[in-house]
């Protein structure tokens, strides 16, 4: 599962518009990426229409070491990408060097993550047999829109469906 969920990312993500789209919601909002990927991988290729529950459930699993783990190593190779652009810090050979394994071990972190709520699926699969499979494209829509209604309430500001997200996963059933 944790294989299944992390090519579905990677192929949804090349979309175009999806990384721009997902990225500004990030910057806008501090959404987790994954977790949107997630939601649209419940949707799309398990047929899952995730409750405020399941979502809690995930936020619950995965925030600790997003937030300790994965922004701060996100922080980290952008401030370095930053002061290389800016010429704040001098490119040497060591320099990017020491980038390029902070974006590696940033993506590590990320898998990591995708492990994590590939293995809640697996879990959620096998505790909730019976339930009825719901359409993707209803699914998709659902599981992303409660995810957002998250980060909107707590932010104060308001999200529309990033449609080419949407879009992406539904071409990956």
């Amino acid at each position: 599962p944790s294989q299944a969920f992390w090519e579905f990312s990677l192929r949804v993500y090349a979309q175009p518009g999806v990384p721009e789209e997902c990225l500004g919601l990030q910057e806008r909002l501090r959404l987790d990426v994954n977790l949107l990927l997630f939601c649209a991988y419940a949707g799309a290729k398990l047929r899952i229409a995730l409750s405020p529950q399941d979502i809690a459930g995930i936020i619950a699993l995965t925030e600790a070491w997003h937030n300790a783990i994965v922004r701060e190593l996100r922080a980290v190779r952008t401030t370095m990408k930053r002061w290389s652009e800016d010429k704040t810090l001098p490119i040497s050979a060591p320099a990017a060097a020491l980038r390029l394994a902070v974006k590696k071990a940033e993506l590590d972190a990320e898998r990591i993550e995708h492990d994590l709520l590939a293995a809640w699926a697996a879990e959620w699969t096998l505790t909730r047999e019976g339930r009825a499979a719901q359409a993707p494209q209803e699914a998709v829509a659902a599981n992303i829109g409660l995810r957002l209604e998250h980060y909107t309430r707590s932010s104060g500001e308001t999200a529309a469906a990033p449609r080419q997200l949407i879009a992406a996963a539904l071409s990956e059933r």
